[in-house]
């Protein structure tokens, strides 16, 4: 997968093992050096998800930026996920979930979950970001384990919410790339059961207000998807059986979430079509979607600045969106 600015240098910058039950050196570190700030580490389980290929992985924090003052972690070998919950400094009672991308293989937690969290604040908007297991590590169901914890992560927040001063009913989610696979299956599946109740917060809704696929990963379908995507979650070419179930493009229905795109069209490593037919699909369905299609910017851009890219532009057109759908006011 081409990760632009992403992918610019690997120097280690963390190496430690994540506790099995408690939180390990790894997470207190990135919990502890948010752009937005230091934040709550909430485990998403009570016990640690059973289907892991290698029950021993050691969580792993990268620094991929060689800009100064620009920070671009990711961190992979999660083994028990969790968020990183970063509140707004005046909360308007709205939350959104940030799921970062990184190709199934890494989580990339700066640029696309400090800074985003950091820029929506300012609106009023706390913000959990998203630590979640990456098909890539090694799971019985790798297609399954990001949106069970995408799933789980949206209930806990519902459960948190007289505790951050949130309105349990304006919560939305926003994922990047391989986090926008996680966030439009949230859109059009989000009553889909991809895990057991574990307890009392499984009875809460899942459903999210509304969401923002950011250069999604969408479609599975060969013909549109990231070439990354069905090694990723069925090791090899998917089948038409699992074309139709995985694909969010083929999963619209009038219960989906109301939906905001933003994708640019000279994107090389994640097809432009993968937004093109998600827009369609709500449309068709009559769920109301915003989209965005910017001519340069290619993949991986967050919301850093920078001149010939949508990285400015994209994030005050969602806010705009969010209010309108009643996110906040």
């Amino acid at each position: 997968m081409s990760l632009s600015r992403r992918d610019l240098v690997k120097s280690p910058l963390v190496l430690a093992g994540a506790s099995a039950i408690g939180v390990g050196a790894a997470t207190k570190a990135l919990a502890q050096s948010g752009a937005a700030g230091a934040g709550e580490v909430i485990g998403l389980w009570p016990h640690p998800p059973a289907g892991a290929l290698n029950p021993n992985m050691a969580e792993v924090i990268e620094q991929t930026s060689t800009s100064p003052g620009y920070s671009s972690r990711r961190t992979k070998g999660v083994s028990k996920p969790y968020m990183i919950a970063l509140p707004a400094a005046q909360p308007n009672g709205s939350a959104m979930l940030i799921i970062p991308g990184g190709g199934f293989e890494w989580n990339y937690f700066d640029h696309e979950g400090y800074h985003i969290a950091e820029i929506l604040n300012r609106a009023g908007i706390s913000c959990f970001v998203l630590i979640y297991r990456l098909a890539r590590d090694g799971w019985d169901d790798p297609a399954a384990v990001g949106p069970a914890d995408a799933q789980r992560a949206m209930r806990l927040i519902r459960a948190n919410a007289s505790r951050f001063q949130l309105d349990p009913e304006r919560v939305g989610v926003m994922g990047f790339s391989a986090g926008g696979f996680l966030t439009s299956t949230l859109a059009t599946r989000h009553s889909t059961p991809f895990y057991k109740p574990v307890d009392a917060v499984d009875q809460l809704s899942a459903r999210p207000l509304l969401t923002a696929p950011i250069y999604p990963v969408q479609s599975v379908d060969p013909a549109y998807a990231y070439g990354g995507v069905a090694p990723s979650l069925f090791g090899g070419q998917p089948t038409a059986a699992q074309i139709r179930k995985w694909s969010p493009d083929l999963n619209v229905t009038s219960t989906a979430a109301p939906t905001f795109l933003v994708h640019a069209e000279d994107d090389d490593a994640v097809p432009v079509a993968n937004t093109v037919r998600l827009r369609d699909a709500m449309v068709a369905a009559k769920i109301t979607v915003e989209t965005h299609l910017f001519a340069h910017g290619g993949h991986g851009f967050g919301a850093r600045p920078q001149a010939g890219s949508p990285d400015g532009p994209w994030l005050p057109l969602f806010v705009n969106f969010a209010r309108q759908e009643k996110l906040f006011v």
